[in-house]
C-alpha cells in the first residue's frame, strides 16, 4: 500500500533502446516547438557528472517538495544558493551575485565542486560487500517526478497541478500532463489498468507503465517514494 501524501517519485529503468531513442526524439522535438509552459519554480540542474543520476533524482527529490532540512547544513546551503532563497531572504541585496539563484549549469558546477556530496558517494561506494568498479558502464539511469502547479487560468480558479519529470540528463524539466495524485494511495495488482484507465489525468505509476515499462525489453526497474513516514500514537 503506497501511503498518500507522496512528494517525490523516483525511478531507475533501463537507458537503452526504443527508450533511448524517444528520450533523445522527445529532446528536439521540445527544443524546436517547445511544451507546456512549466511553473518557474521548479528546480532543475544539468547532469555533469557520470554516474550521479541517483545524486540527481535525490536532490531534484528534495529540492522540488517542503521537506525540511537542518538549518545551516551542507545540503540546506546548496540547494539555498542554487535557488537563490537568499536573494528572497534579503530582496535589498539581489544585486550581489551570491544572492541570485543560479542557471542549471551553475548548479552542476556547484555540485562538482561541493565536497559534501564527493564524500557520501566515496562512502557509499565503500560501505557495500561488493567493490564498485570506478570505470562502471551502465544503461540504467534514475529520473524523478514531481508534482508542480499549473500555470495556465482556469475558468473556476481552482488549482491545477502537472506531473513534471526531472532528469539531468535531458533538455530540461519535462511536463507529462495534468496530475491530481503523484503517485495514488492504492495497492497496484493486476487490476491496475483498470484502476487507472477511468481517467486521463497522470500520475506517476501510470505514465511510467505506458512510456517506460511498455517500450523496455528488460525488467531493470525499481521505483521509490519520498512520502511521509507512519503517525505514530502516543
Amino acid at each position: 500500500m503506497v501511503p498518500s501524501g507522496v512528494k517525490a517519485v523516483a525511478l531507475l529503468f533501463p537507458c537503452a533502446g526504443i527508450i533511448s531513442a524517444k528520450r533523445t526524439e522527445e529532446d528536439s522535438r521540445i527544443q524546436s516547438g517547445g511544451q507546456e509552459l512549466i511553473d518557474p519554480g521548479v528546480f532543475w540542474m544539468k547532469q555533469t557528472i557520470s554516474n550521479a543520476c541517483g545524486t540527481m533524482g535525490l536532490i531534484h527529490s528534495l529540492a522540488n517538495t517542503n521537506v525540511l532540512f537542518v538549518p545551516g547544513s551542507p545540503l540546506a546551503k546548496f540547494i539555498e544558493e542554487c535557488k537563490g532563497t537568499l536573494r528572497l531572504l534579503h530582496p535589498l541585496l539581489s544585486h550581489i551575485d551570491q544572492y541570485l539563484g543560479k542557471t542549471p549549469e551553475e548548479r552542476a558546477k556547484l555540485l562538482e565542486t561541493t565536497p559534501l556530496f564527493g564524500k557520501i558517494h566515496e562512502s557509499a561506494a565503500s560501505s557495500g560487500q561488493t567493490a564498485v568498479p570506478q570505470d562502471l558502464d551502465t544503461d540504467l539511469h534514475f529520473t524523478c517526478f514531481v508534482k508542480a502547479p499549473a500555470t495556465r487560468p482556469t475558468s473556476d480558479a481552482a488549482q491545477r497541478w502537472r506531473l513534471i519529470e526531472l532528469d539531468g540528463g535531458r533538455i530540461g524539466p519535462i511536463d507529462r500532463g495534468e496530475c491530481n495524485d503523484l503517485l495514488k494511495a492504492c495497492p497496484y495488482t493486476p487490476n491496475f489498468r483498470k484502476v487507472h484507465s477511468h481517467t486521463k489525468k497522470q500520475d506517476t505509476a501510470k505514465y511510467v507503465k505506458e512510456f517506460y515499462v511498455s517500450q523496455a525489453k528488460s525488467i531493470s526497474f525499481n521505483m521509490m517514494a519520498l512520502c511521509p513516514g507512519p503517525e505514530k500514537e502516543y
